[in-house]
């Protein structure tokens, strides 16, 4: 310690370089002790610094709705000990003292730090904050927290329901970090001599000591005119130029997004103690856009997702399956699944293709899993359901086919809440009935003619148009017609399908790889960012690898998956009491919707194969493991009929916009379970007949699957 102290006095650096006869590109951290600051470097790279004023920031004011000025303070005592830096330091105050120390230490590739403050006063300190930060030497927008922010949210800032950066100096985002599927926040920077990206991963924690009930640390970043700063705060939140406020709703049809979220300060007891731990990382990256990628892997690896607690795919599909049976309704002109409560007198009864009715996947999944339930009644409706779909009509405008069939009008046509050719409805249709004849034909068992018929049909319609040259969708919607060209041309071995499929996933490659636009548009009731977005190119990428064999397919496969999986918990939200807490419900492996649509659902089941399946042709055991963990994990709060609702809040959010005037302490922990639309079971079932088809054992133990 003298030694230390000794050595900081004299000004000479004292550095820790990790890895000295490891790999070239192993960080290594600094403390400058001329500038008193924390480095840190890869190779000559200084990639990111404490703040020059100094290490350790507080306030301990709050007026305007604000925390007032930081007071900075140095480290007086630095020391070594067992392959880590310990630095020390006090923040003098009239009320007393706060002793602050860091702890800097390697984790693989990954600089560990554990900060603790210690009030050593004798009344309570009031109106505190604290602030955690590290500086890179360039502003940018580049920046990805996942499920909030995703390379400024351009799109999202269109819709004004979204947070979002235009890469303006003063603006910041900070919101809770239970608000983080992957707790991290990830800043491209390509102004150096190769691109580097720089990472802050914080292990999520409600503070003790908080002002507010249910407080918990926030994360963002902040830009300056030379730099992004990159932030954890006990507590206080901002973004879009509004300060303490955080995103509790959706923002639509001109209501607010925002709600109060004033006073998150701490009063620190005497002898109280905040710890906080949290990761540095940094590293190179090739492709503008895909700075994030390492940090989505990285995360997982931290928090380490186990799925052995959760029931198998089988128990789970029984549960569905006796739910699906449920839905089933005919009459004299139509036969399929019903996307709501059929007993439910507020909805009038609609056979729904795609998006939230997904009434053409059972039609695949029953004859695909016959072989599990041995139903001879699956077969027929089956069949009764894939000659019903087919006589959907093609619309008058040029745009495809309607995806809505109303029962009491005995007609298709549009869709209920909104005017709609629902393009992204059309394409998962079409899949479905793809998958629905690979399975029929293969099997022998049911009669494909008409199906066969009306997915040529919309198939030549649908490669015609986007064949055109004046073909420019507005969003990643049409990526969900990748896959289905790929399985026509397969069924039909027309080759136009093929060269539709290459176009617009070439298309997409352009436009979103390098995320200056990221993918989004996949659901219909958001206009932003989403990882239904990026769903659509996953899922049209890998069938066109499959397709081709063209490795670029693959690899852009691998993108999308990573931003699909920024939106997936790889960590169990602590949970306050209410419906949630009452089944002692995990979120890890569930998915958050979108930057304009908070919850969480259970969408990532109907992604899961595709993520095992890109893990098997990667070798990539990490994938395939978080693959079940989206599954399985979702098979929480199923009830005794095998229903489930679709909204989960394990943040401050919700989408009832009748709720505005609620005291927002309601929401973090409900559930809204009486929207039941069809697409929750179809998509269990469709994605557990997927996995059957893989030849992944259903019915694997818990331990070994």
């Amino acid at each position: 310690m003298r030694l230390a102290n000794k050595l900081l006095l004299m000004g000479i650096g004292l550095a820790l370089h990790f890895g000295v006869f490891a790999q070239q590109m192993k960080p290594n951290i600094q403390f400058d002790t001329q500038n008193q600051e924390i480095q840190l470097f890869l190779g000559e790279e200084k990639l990111l610094s404490s703040p020059s004023k100094g290490l350790w920031q507080v306030s301990t004011t709050w007026e305007n709705r604000w925390f007032g000025n930081w007071m900075y303070t140095k480290p007086n005592a630095v020391s070594y000990l067992n392959d880590k830096i310990i630095l020390e330091g006090t923040l003098e105050l009239a009320e007393g003292n706060l002793q602050l120390k860091d702890v800097y230490s390697e984790e693989g590739n990954l600089i560990k730090v554990k900060r603790r403050y210690t009030w050593l006063g004798t009344d309570t300190l009031k109106h505190v904050t604290l602030g955690i930060s590290y500086e890179l030497a360039q502003a940018t927008k580049d920046i990805l927290m996942p499920s909030v922010l995703y390379y400024g949210n351009p799109s999202g800032k269109k819709s004004e329901m979204t947070p979002f950066l235009e890469g303006k100096n003063g603006e910041e985002i900070l919101l809770e970090e239970h608000r983080f599927p992957m707790p991290f926040v990830s800043v491209e920077q390509k102004h150096l001599q190769k691109p580097h990206a720089v990472t802050l991963h914080s292990i999520p924690s409600p503070l003790a000591n908080a002002n507010r009930e249910d407080q918990w640390w926030s994360m963002g970043c902040k830009l300056e005119e030379d730099k992004t700063i990159l932030q954890l705060l006990s507590g206080a939140c901002a973004f879009n130029q509004e300060k303490s406020v955080i995103k509790a709703f959706q923002g639509k049809k001109g209501k607010p997004m925002f709600a109060d979220y004033d006073h998150a300060y701490l009063n620190l007891a005497p002898e109280a103690v905040i710890e906080k731990t949290f990761y540095l990382q940094v590293y190179p990256f090739e492709n503008k856009g895909s700075g994030f990628q390492k940090s989505v892997q990285t995360s997982i690896d931290l928090f380490k997702p186990s799925q052995k607690e959760f029931p198998s795919i089988l128990e789970i599909s029984k549960q569905k399956y006796a739910f699906n049976n449920t839905r089933w309704i005919e009459g004299e002109s139509y036969a399929g699944f019903n996307q709501f409560d059929t007993d439910n007198p507020q909805f009038q009864p609609k056979i729904v293709l795609g998006w939230v009715g997904q009434a053409a996947a059972p039609a695949y999944y029953l004859n695909a899993l016959n072989d599990v339930f041995q139903s001879k009644k699956d077969l027929e409706r089956a069949q009764k359901s894939l000659d019903f779909i087919s006589t959907a009509t093609f619309r008058k405008d040029g745009l495809g086919f309607y995806t809505w069939y109303h029962i009491y009008r005995k007609e298709w046509g549009e869709r209920q809440w909104k005017q709609n050719p629902e393009l992204l409805s059309q394409g998962q249709t079409m899949y479905n009935i793809a998958r629905a004849i690979l399975t029929a034909e293969r099997k022998g068992n049911l009669d494909t003619k008409k199906c066969r018929n009306f997915l040529k049909k919309a198939s030549d319609y649908h490669a015609d148009r986007m064949l055109k040259n004046d073909w420019h969708p507005k969003s990643t919607n049409e990526g969900f017609f990748i896959a289905p060209f790929c399985l026509s041309y397969q069924i039909f071995g027309e080759k136009k399908y093929l060269k539709a499929a290459e176009k617009v996933a070439q298309y997409y490659g352009k436009r979103h790889l390098d995320m200056s636009e990221p993918y989004w548009g996949g659901t219909l009731d958001a206009k932003c960012e989403d990882k239904e977005g990026a769903w659509a190119a996953l899922q049209g990428f890998l069938d066109l690898y499959k397709t081709t064999k063209e490795e670029k397919y693959l690899d852009w496969a691998q993108h999308a998956c990573d931003v699909v999986l920024s939106y997936v918990y790889v960590w169990d939200v602590a949970l306050p009491a209410g419906r949630l807490s009452d089944h002692q419900f995990k979120t890890r492996g569930w998915t958050s919707v979108s930057v304009q649509n908070m919850h969480i659902d259970i969408y990532g089941v109907l992604i899961a194969p595709y993520i095992y399946e890109l893990g098997e042709l990667t070798a990539n055991k990490q994938l395939k493991d978080m693959a079940l963990l989206m599954y399985r994990s979702c098979g929480q709060l199923i009830d005794e009929y095998g229903s489930q609702g679709e909204q989960v809040q394990q943040t401050t959010y919700t989408q009832d916009s009748r709720k505005l005037t609620h005291d927002i302490s309601e929401f973090r922990g409900n559930y809204v379970e009486d929207w039941t639309v069809f697409w929750i079971t179809a998509h269990f079932l469709n994605a557990a007949a997927q996995f059957h088809e893989m030849g992944i054992p259903l019915d694997c133990s818990k331990e070994t699957l």
